[in-house]
């Protein structure tokens, strides 16, 4: 199976996950994306997914991550 795969957004993330029977909905963005960065790490530890998806999927959560961080902040001010 060729996992190689450009990842641009969330969804994209979402859908590699989905591939693997992995459904992630806390009911907080922030929450998701970071059980989304473990169940991603899970994967790859497994060897189900290559290295080079594994660091562009994490580049997505983390940049993710930072604008849902930076929203909170904006919000708490």
């Amino acid at each position: 199976m060729d996992n190689k795969k450009s990842f641009r957004t969330l969804y994209d993330v979402q859908q590699l996950l989905k591939r693997f029977g992995t459904y992630v909905h806390l009911g907080k963005r922030l929450w998701d994306i970071e059980l989304m960065s473990i169940e991603l790490k899970n994967i790859y530890h497994n060897q189900m997914i290559d290295k080079q998806t594994f660091i562009n999927a994490q580049m997505v959560l983390k940049s993710e991550h930072r604008k849902e961080e930076k929203k909170e902040e904006e919000r708490s001010k």
